[in-house]
């Protein structure tokens, strides 16, 4: 059961959360703009004396909050459920780090798409900046990180915020595209490269897949140049002038690392020309996009790998 308000201004978090399982966390929902849907996971035992890591996740076109949350299925479910489990990577991560309260907020818009709501709001380089500073605003705790976290059309709600801020602000650890830098250009690199270089313990890790060769019923998923696999390569190519950073290779995944780890790129070959753009955040993407450059790295768990999280989903 989610507790729904609309507040189109101004709007106070109410302090009444529906138990989850194992009563580890807490949802609350609420809409903002008329047309944008919160949704926030909070663990229940929050200490005020630990940092507070809020993760804002921008949904992919076409899926509800609940779909990317994920459950276990049955029969006749829709296949959303079961492409995402943001939740059971959340539950996953907070078992991992036990010294920091974790909290996801779902971005949701009634179009079920961020690229269509920024084209309905022309003022949206105000009013993403808008959704993020109030909401992390809720968390009173000195000592709070903000992560932005997307995948697919998710990464232009990411996007619209870099382009509302004159520089991403300190506050900011961790920017994370999982498969969703179609929106990628030069124009965004200045306030990267800013924010990698001032900001002590900035992260940057990208995620694509080879998707400028896949083919969907024959034909072109996207143009050569429109997908993630070309626009990660041209962010990467920018960071490669001012960063230090190295490669490696596995059977199926192009690493690419910057000598502190900071910097991390994924992609993930396609030699059938299939398409994976759900796998990437399936197969422990999410953890790994939270984890990865940290001491808790791959450990009980890898990407791309089996789910680390299968006996987690609610």
């Amino acid at each position: 059961m989610f507790l729904r308000i609309t507040l189109p201004s101004i709007f106070v978090l109410i302090g009444l959360f529906t138990k989850g399982q194992q009563a580890s966390s807490a949802v609350d929902s609420f809409t903002m703009y008329e047309d944008v849907k919160i949704t926030i996971d909070k663990p229940v035992n929050s200490i005020e004396s630990k940092e507070t890591v809020i993760i804002f996740f921008a949904l992919p076109n076409g899926n509800t909050t609940a779909q990317t949350m994920g459950k276990k299925m049955m029969p006749g479910d829709d296949w959303h459920f079961d492409i995402q489990h943001i939740r059971a990577q959340t539950r996953f991560v907070r078992q991992q780090i036990k010294n920091k309260n974790f909290v996801v907020i779902y971005l949701e818009n009634n179009y079920k798409s961020w690229p269509s709501w920024k084209q309905k709001h022309p003022g949206f380089r105000t009013e993403i900046p808008h959704i993020i500073d109030s909401l992390s605003g809720l968390f009173g705790t000195k000592r709070r990180s903000i992560y932005l976290n997307g995948h697919s059309g998710g990464g232009s709600f990411i996007f619209g915020y870099l382009a509302g801020v004159s520089r991403i602000p300190s506050a900011v650890k961790r920017i994370s595209f999982l498969d969703s830098d179609y929106g990628y250009d030069s124009s965004y690199y200045s306030k990267i490269k800013t924010w990698l270089q001032e900001t002590k313990g900035a992260n940057l890790n990208v995620f694509a897949y080879n998707d400028s060769i896949a083919l969907y019923n024959g034909k072109p998923v996207v143009s050569a140049t429109g997908g993630t696999w070309y626009r990660s390569m041209l962010l990467l190519k920018h960071l490669q002038n001012d960063f230090s950073i190295t490669e490696s290779r596995t059977d199926s995944l192009i690493i690419n690392k910057s000598t502190d780890k900071r910097i991390q790129f994924y992609f993930k070959v396609n030699t059938d020309r299939g398409i994976y753009h759900t796998q990437q955040v399936e197969l422990n993407g999410f953890i790994h996009s939270i984890l990865c450059g940290t001491k808790y790295d791959s450990r009980r768990y890898r990407y791309y790998g089996t789910r680390a999280y299968q006996d987690l989903i609610e």
